[in-house]
């Protein structure tokens, strides 16, 4: 079976011009293939970085890695642990117990958490009865009332 327009200068552009466009099409298939790896490999990389730290260079600081900032930060942990914590006597939570202590034997009719007392002291503060006062000011009862200068 014979595939032929019959010219043959159209045949061999029909020819070139679907070479040419399986040339661009293989080409563009492997642009994309070759574009998604180097992102690929550039986010690992990047991943790699943060997670082993980088050195310092000339002009840029050194960036410590996810372990070593992880040991901070656990260091950091300790340290705040031991503050809320009673131990020694040395600790934040100690200071407070102890000043705790102080208040109560200072204040010895503070009631306790259940105390009956506690309703006394949670009740509305209520003042004493006041007379009542006019909105308006007085009004001179007698001319003689009046001030001076009318």
């Amino acid at each position: 079976m014979d595939v032929t327009t019959g010219v043959p200068a159209l045949d061999a552009t029909l020819v070139w011009g679907g070479a040419l466009s399986l040339l661009l099409g293989v080409g563009t298939a492997l642009w994309r293939v070759v574009r998604g790896v180097s992102h690929v490999t550039t986010r690992a990389s990047q991943f790699l970085d943060d997670w082993y730290g980088e050195s310092p260079r000339p002009g840029v600081p050194a960036r410590p890695g996810v372990m070593q900032r992880l040991s901070v930060l656990e260091s950091y942990l300790r340290s705040v642990q031991h503050e809320v914590k009673p131990n020694s006597g040395a600790s934040l939570r100690d200071a407070v117990d102890r000043a705790n202590a102080r208040l109560q034997r200072l204040c010895p009719d503070v009631p306790e958490p259940g105390d009956d007392r506690d309703e006394e002291l949670l009740a509305p503060l209520t003042l004493p009865d006041q007379p009542d006062q006019p909105d308006q000011p007085d009004q001179p009862d007698s001319p003689d009332d009046e001030p001076l200068g009318r």
